[in-house]
């Protein structure tokens, strides 16, 4: 008997995929915030449930080493993700990439500085609109770097943007709406059709309702 295996990654992303699972018939059988474990058994006897870092999801989706998995579209965006579907958005986990620096800051005089953990995309973005800027990488706390000198502007996910403006910041350039996509290993899509085209119909049911819903 063939076993699926979806990646999730602790925080809202968990916290908001749980439900749309649950629709699907799909339950961890023990509470993730109380266990040191990785791989988590459901409800479902042929699927588990592994919980690892967001940024990993993508690589163990196109590696094989999950069939499934849920990552939000900026860490997709990072990574490239060519080794994988994405055949829906789950429509959660839902924010803003952005531009954002100090607020008042004088025009910068030679290539600007960014701080960023985005920094495939932030090259991107700047090479696309003919811009060469230097890419600083950092891992968190990116409201600080143009405090204290490190960069020009910092590229970040935005949810309410009170921690920008809580530090003199303020978003100045929108690059992306994100949100969570659940994300399928190209192989396993033809070889485990049988798991994985129910979960995504069902998936797919839960989502347009919830829309509609919302909508209505």
């Amino acid at each position: 008997m063939s076993q699926l295996i979806i990646a999730l990654s602790k925080g809202r992303i968990l916290k908001d995929t749980l439900p749309l699972l649950k629709e699907a018939g799909i339950e961890l059988l023990e509470d993730p915030e109380k266990s040191r474990k990785l791989i988590f058994p459901t409800t479902h006897p042929q699927v588990q449930i592994i919980i690892i870092r967001a940024t990993d999801v993508p690589t163990y989706v196109e590696n094989g080493a999950a069939d499934v998995g849920v990552a939000g579209k900026d860490v997709l965006m990072e990574h490239g993700a060519n080794g994988v579907y994405e055949p829906l958005d789950l429509d959660i986990a839902k924010c803003k990439l952005m531009v954002a620096g100090k607020v008042d800051a004088p025009p910068v005089r030679g290539r600007l500085k960014i701080a960023t953990k985005f920094v495939n995309l932030t090259k991107h973005y700047y090479a696309e609109k003919g811009e060469q800027v230097e890419v600083i990488k950092l891992y968190g706390s990116m409201e600080l770097a143009p405090l204290m000198g490190l960069a020009d502007r910092i590229v970040d996910v935005v949810d309410t943007g009170k921690t920008l403006k809580e530090n003199g910041l303020a978003p100045l350039e929108l690059i992306a709406y994100i949100s969570s996509r659940l994300i399928v290993n190209k192989a396993s899509y033809k070889r485990k059709a049988d798991l994985i085209q129910p979960l995504l119909q069902q998936l797919e049911a839960t989502v347009n309702a919830k829309k509609h819903a919302v909508s209505a």
